[in-house]
């Protein structure tokens, strides 16, 4: 409450105006409560719900060399997005209005190729791969996309941790997936926006503790999906309706951030496995990420 005091002198005499204003406080949403069996069950339900995914998206990156080194005379790339489980994934940026392809990507889980027109250059490396190149375009890969949108599903008899986190943007759960073996670590947490119940975040972990990915994730909206022809659900899940349409990656140890803008999204439409494949554009130079350095190679006289 504020207080302010005015004084007046009219005619000779004086008096005190006093004026109360009153201000209101922001009122924060509802903390809504859920057990952890509720809540691994509404994140299995969306892992299980996406089985194939149609997008059109926006990309922005915000800092890091990665993604910077090809987008950033664009400012922002206009991109096709497919993904399929188990692993595949085929992303195609291009600039807005002009239709100019920046780079294309692909992805089926142990293999990525990345096309980059403007470089002339084809890169072909093993997803499983960690070598970071100090070549800044070198370091693409289709898959950092794809963990955003095909999320793992936590298995029956895999320990997870519930805890509550507060704090000045709001109230939320945690679920915290440990992975065994010789030394129990964690694999991955959940975070849960208690005004909705809504997954907010995954951060993603190698082992011995290493943040592979932080993943936030807002704007849940309705989505387009494939009514006819759909690609079939597993049994034990449901169809979902909603998902987040702005996603921030962030990539600590490939030292870039890109922030998604989803414009259309479409859930569990077939598509076929031809529109996943990348091949070396001919005259390309051909690039081996995660090898040794190689007399360059062309199309013509060298296959991936």
């Amino acid at each position: 409450m504020g207080l302010a005091t005015v004084a007046a002198i009219s005619g000779g005499c004086g008096h005190v105006v006093t004026r109360t204003t009153v201000t209101q406080g922001v009122a924060k949403p509802v903390a809504r409560e859920a057990t952890r069996e509720e809540l691994i069950e509404h994140y299995n339900a969306v892992a299980r719900g996406v089985q194939t995914l149609n997008a059109t998206v926006e990309l922005k990156p915000i800092a890091g060399s990665a993604y910077s080194g090809v987008i950033q005379e664009y400012h922002e790339v206009k991109a096709f997005l497919l993904v399929a489980r188990p692993a595949n994934v085929r992303v195609i940026g291009q600039v807005p209005l002009v239709g100019k392809t920046v780079f294309d990507m692909a992805s089926d889980g142990e293999t990525f190729r990345v096309s980059i027109p403007s470089k002339n250059k084809f890169l072909v490396g093993p997803v499983a791969g960690t070598r970071t190149s100090d070549k800044p375009i070198e370091n693409l890969r289709p898959e950092h996309l794809l963990e955003a949108f095909l999320w793992p599903e936590i298995l029956t008899g895999e320990e997870v941790l519930l805890e509550e986190f507060n704090s000045e943007s709001g109230r939320y759960y945690v679920l915290t997936v440990l992975r065994g073996g010789y030394r129990t670590e964690i694999l991955l947490k959940i975070w849960f926006d208690r005004a909705d119940l809504q997954v907010a975040r995954l951060e993603n972990f190698a082992p011995k503790g290493v943040l592979m990915a932080d993943i936030h994730l807002s704007d849940w909206r309705a989505v387009d999906t494939a009514t006819t022809g759909a690609v079939p659900l597993p049994a034990n899940s449901d169809s979902i309706s909603t998902f987040a349409h702005t996603i921030e990656i962030d990539r600590p140890h490939d030292d870039y951030r890109l922030d998604l803008l989803v414009s259309k999204i479409t859930l569990n439409e077939p598509i076929p496995a031809a529109r996943f494949q990348l091949e070396q554009p001919p005259g390309s130079e051909l690039v081996h990420v995660g090898q040794e350095a190689q007399k360059p190679a062309t199309a013509k006289d060298q296959k991936p």
